[in-house]
């Protein structure tokens, strides 16, 4: 008779919860669909999750778990696979675009669709940054960005800059006699490097101030915007304060000085301290300082992604290790005796190294979205569209996706590039730092497969996979010297 009182209680409960469960979920969809109005495109498959949070948990337990694609296997499963599911994540009712075709026309249709990015981001990256400014702004700040790390000739000027940091950095890492968390090395590396870009040159302590300030700020970039502490926003708020403040420094520094140095050679700081727009009036500090902490963040983040993966995914494939190395040192055997460095020419006709890098994007996810908001209700495929983006693990597209196969791109790199294969987007949201990051990425590989080789303390342990993949122990590691 307990017994059965029991399973009765429990029957009631459980029917109890899955009727609220499924009466918020209507009460919550009805809300975000009604504040639409009328709509001449019918939404997309999917729900809106429970009120306030949305989907935001199954989102993370998928991305918290070894298997983050199964958020969006869930959605095909549950909605097929139609490219295009409704949700609420972020704080947004938002629509996931995993299409290429809807993923193009989205990046590159800027009529309908302008950035929409979550207000955690726009917070912390800043309402004066490239995320944060619409239109024509945007483009005159992209063009002045641009100018200076673009082109043939820009990028050749870096390379002895990007060795002169490199080189003896990796020198360093290998004299250490114990296991170092390589990501985090890297991301030093990266940040110095786009800080030379920048400013000219940095302290190392206001360096290492830095790569622990974004390390904090990063997670905040996708979390509630929750201003309390002991949440991650609140604690990537405190991050960027002390960001702003570190760069507020600088630019004083640099305007200070800027009659004393009237003749030295002009960074990206120095060009957005001194533009002007058709009115005669100049950037307020804010803006450079947001602009400068974005692009600073951008410049050796993703950076440090790449270059880590590239490594671990050759060194737990051999073959391809050799075949990478090979390369390289066919570089070294080609050049004049009287040549020192890289050259732009060698690094571009390199074949097998920039198929590594390319598939590290990829395999690496180092993009991890990119969000737009509609401006009007949009039809593409009958449906309204809010948001976009996660293609490169699909395996309709990339037979294995979950393989690491540089030569995958061999075959189908043209097909792919402007439509599957789109790790810093594409249109004129696209990454403005494109091709000084695989710049970097090359000189890095290259000296690095040529002199070095890693030792993983824990080559098969666990990844984190927010707010970016890699290894839970940041790639704990020995750098040895090659003989």
């Amino acid at each position: 008779m307990v017994v059965e009182l029991l399973w009765s209680i429990v029957a009631v409960l459980a029917a109890t919860y899955v009727i609220l469960f499924g009466f918020l979920k209507k009460i919550n969809e009805w809300y975000y669909v009604s504040r639409l109005g009328k709509k001449h495109h019918p939404l997309p498959p999917g729900d809106m999750g429970w009120p306030f949070i949305g989907n935001l948990c199954s989102f993370l337990r998928a991305f918290k778990s070894q298997d983050p694609d199964s958020f969006i296997h869930n959605l095909i499963k549950r909605h097929g696979p139609t490219g295009i599911y409704k949700t609420h994540l972020f704080g947004s009712p938002s629509v996931i675009v995993c299409c290429p075709e809807l993923c193009r026309k989205v990046l590159t249709d800027d009529e309908h669709f302008s950035l929409g990015y979550p207000s955690s981001a726009i917070k912390l990256g800043g309402k004066k940054s490239l995320h944060g400014v619409q239109s024509s702004e945007h483009r005159r700040l992209r063009r002045l960005i641009s100018d200076p790390i673009n082109g043939h000739r820009a990028l050749a000027l870096y390379i002895d800059h990007i060795e002169d940091i490199v080189i003896p950095s990796l020198e360093e890492l290998a004299t250490r006699n114990r296991p170092i968390k390589f990501f985090t090395e890297i991301k030093r590396i990266g940040l110095k490097v786009i800080a030379q870009v920048l400013f000219g040159s940095i302290e190392d302590s206001v360096l290492s101030s830095m790569v622990k300030c974004y390390t904090e700020l990063f997670p905040g970039v996708f979390s509630m915007p929750i201003n309390v502490p002991g949440f991650t926003f609140h604690r990537a708020l405190k991050a960027r304060k002390k960001l702003v403040k570190m760069i507020g420094d600088e630019v004083d520094e640099r305007r200070a000085k800027a009659s004393v140095l009237a003749d030295r050679k002009k960074g990206l700081m120095d060009l957005l301290m001194e533009v002007e727009n058709e009115k005669g009036e100049k950037l307020e500090d804010e803006h450079i300082i947001d602009l400068l902490l974005v692009i600073l963040f951008a410049g050796h983040e993703s950076t440090a992604h790449t270059v880590m993966w590239a490594i671990i995914y050759l060194n737990h494939h051999p073959e391809m290790l050799q075949e990478a190395k090979k390369e390289q040192q066919e570089v070294i055997e080609r050049r004049p005796s009287s040549q020192k460095g890289l050259t732009l020419t060698e690094i571009k006709q390199m074949e097998y190294l920039p198929k590594v890098i390319d598939e590290t994007l990829r395999r690496g996810n180092i993009g991890f979205t990119f969000f737009r908001k509609a401006a009007a209700d949009v039809n593409i495929k009958g449906y309204t569209f809010l948001l976009n983006r996660a293609v490169h693990m699909d395996p309709n597209i990339y037979s294995n996706p979950d393989e690491f196969l540089p030569s995958r791109l061999e075959l189908q790199n043209q097909r792919l590039k402007g439509r599957a294969f789109i790790p810093f987007g594409t249109g004129t949201r696209s990454c403005p730092g494109a091709d000084l990051a695989k710049l970097e990425i090359s000189i890095f590989l290259h000296y690095f497969l040529l002199n070095y080789k890693l030792e993983e303390v824990n080559p098969k342990g666990p990844i984190n996979y927010l707010p970016l993949p890699r290894p839970a122990d940041d790639c704990l590691a020995r750098i040895i010297k090659l003989p």
